[in-house]
């Protein structure tokens, strides 16, 4: 099982080029960042985890910018978003910057979508909350089109729509894994059937009994079930939890760093370094 890790980088933390360059000589697998534009200060939305947000929302680094950096001084580690805020982007420049990544990558980069939480934060880009996940949808559709060897035209419901166009690069041999982050439900069981090439649980709980109803959706909409790839996300490791996962057919997991400064990062890694 491939071990891989996920860090809120910030203008305080370990840089990417430290980091990227300590995961790959340590041994492990890959690099996952999230996303957040800016967090409004008059904030309504709680925070889901409860209590305060903490400080790092705010700060992060672009994950494009960031990871792009990461790939520039790797060679064989793989790296993700963690997630990537679709419904805020316009989908025909992810697409290009997907693309790009993952091409001068050689193909080590995974798409991590993600629906959000923070309605203010989306609202500053336009997002009409209650459409989020169908805009979602059709923003990856999009980007799929565009993806494709041929020139592929796509006109989606909510006014986002391309036409048939040449666009490159291409992704790395033809092919850049989407994951959907979320709490599982036929919702997001439907999405990741319908678009996605499979689930980021975040916290990496319940899968036990989610599973079950997740596989059954996806080969309900005439899916391959070997392709369907389960990657617990932002997972506090221990032995049993690894096991667990491993029994479960997960091939990868994300295991969570501290939002640090370089000293506290590299001991995370190092008592880390028994579960690769």
């Amino acid at each position: 099982m491939r071990i891989s890790t996920t860090i809120f980088l910030t203008d305080e933390t370990i840089t990417p080029l430290r980091l990227a360059r300590a995961l790959e000589e340590r041994g492990f697998g890959g690099l996952y960042l999230p996303e957040h534009t800016h967090i409004p200060v008059e904030r309504t939305t709680p925070y889901p985890m409860g209590g305060e947000l903490p400080r790092e929302y705010a700060r992060t680094l672009d994950p494009f910018v960031a990871l792009a950096q990461a790939a520039a001084v790797t060679e064989r580690l793989h790296l993700g978003t963690g997630v990537t805020l679709v419904a805020q982007h316009d989908p025909i420049a992810l697409a290009k910057q997907a693309a790009t990544l993952h091409h001068l990558s050689g193909g080590r980069f995974t798409l991590g979508v993600g629906f959000g939480w923070n309605r203010e934060e989306a609202a500053d880009h336009g997002v009409d909350w209650a459409a989020r996940r169908d805009l979602v949808a059709d923003r990856v559709h999009l980007m799929r089109a565009l993806w494709a060897p041929e020139p592929t035209a796509y006109e989606g419901k909510h006014g986002d729509s391309v036409r048939a166009s040449e666009a490159w690069p291409k992704p790395a041999g033809g092919a850049l894994r989407v994951l959907v982050g979320g709490a599982g439900g036929p919702k997001l069981f439907a999405a990741t059937a319908d678009w996605a090439d499979g689930w980021l649980p975040i916290g990496g709980g319940g899968l036990t009994e989610a599973l079950p109803a997740l596989r059954e959706t996806w080969e309900r909409a005439g899916r391959d079930p070997e392709a369907l790839h389960i990657v617990p996300y932002a997972v506090q490791p221990t032995p049993g939890k690894l096991a667990h996962y491993t029994d479960l057919g997960c091939e990868e997991v994300v295991l969570q760093l501290p939002s640090a400064p370089e000293a506290e990062v590299l001991s995370t890694l190092d008592a880390y370094a028994p579960f690769i």
